[in-house]
């Protein structure tokens, strides 16, 4: 069962509850819980794409190193908001939710022209489904409690690690 930020099982009643409405108003926005999961995805996607590319210089990597901060970033992404997270990336994307789907397009986009500007030449597509999956497994690991860490910043010294213990690989 999903769980909110705070601990609370996800329902459409707890979403009401923590925002401060009554527990119908939700149905007056959302046709069904999937529709409030959906648009919620919606936003932590855009909300990721956006911390991805925070910061001065960070619209898009130009070395190995700046790539590796968006692992870091993504990483980040998932311990801090845990929930959304997991909604994000525990239910398949509907094809019929067009916005959703272009949600999670366009970060892997994002991640594609990354990799397309940091090895040039490269199967860009390719480079991004790996790079999107060290990031992704590395954040489910830690939100698993299968690598532990004592803080963000041994949290961010291995993601930086992997990234850069892959990018040593011989081609």
């Amino acid at each position: 069962m999903q769980m909110l930020e705070g601990g609370e099982a996800f329902s459409l009643r707890a979403v009401a509850r923590g925002a401060g409405v009554s527990a119908t108003a939700p149905y007056r926005h959302f046709a069904d819980r999937d529709a409030l999961e959906s648009a919620l995805a919606v936003e932590g996607f855009r909300d990721l794409r956006a911390d991805l590319v925070a910061g001065p210089g960070r619209e898009l990597p130009a070395s190995l190193d700046d790539l590796a901060e968006f692992g870091v970033a993504y990483v980040a992404f998932a311990l801090r908001r845990p929930a959304l997270f997991r909604l994000m990336f525990g239910n398949p994307c509907d094809d019929a939710d067009d916005e959703r789907v272009r949600a999670a397009g366009e970060l892997n986009e994002l991640l594609a022209q990354a990799l397309a500007q940091v090895v040039p030449g490269a199967d860009a597509a390719a480079l991004a489904d790996a790079g999107w999956g060290l990031a992704h497994g590395l954040a489910c690991l830690y939100l698993d409690g299968k690598l532990a860490a004592s803080g963000p910043d041994e949290v961010a010294a291995r993601v930086r690690a992997a990234f850069a213990a892959v990018g040593a690989l011989p081609g």
